[in-house]
């Protein structure tokens, strides 16, 4: 049949994680941030609470280990615990 194997314009090469993952930012101190997509040769991440986004080379990226995770969501929650606009 036509176009079967034909793949769409929405799927991302390979390697390149699922938005929202969170990855860690080695360039930047292990900074934090979700994925949110791939901008050329880089990838756009957003701080977890919120905020602007940076774009960073892909080998400079690792997945964020469970303490990052878990460190960066208890900071955004103790934001908008505050009242914060996230």
């Amino acid at each position: 049949m036509y176009g079967e194997n034909a793949s769409t314009n929405t799927d991302q090469p390979p390697g390149v994680p699922a938005p929202g993952t969170l990855l860690a930012d080695t360039s930047r101190g292990d900074r934090v941030g979700e994925f949110q997509g791939v901008a050329g040769p880089y990838w756009s991440l957003r701080p977890v609470g919120g905020g602007r986004e940076w774009e960073v080379e892909p080998r400079y990226v690792r997945p964020a280990l469970l303490m990052e995770q878990l460190r960066a969501r208890t900071a955004r929650l103790n934001a908008r615990s505050r009242g914060e606009v996230l």
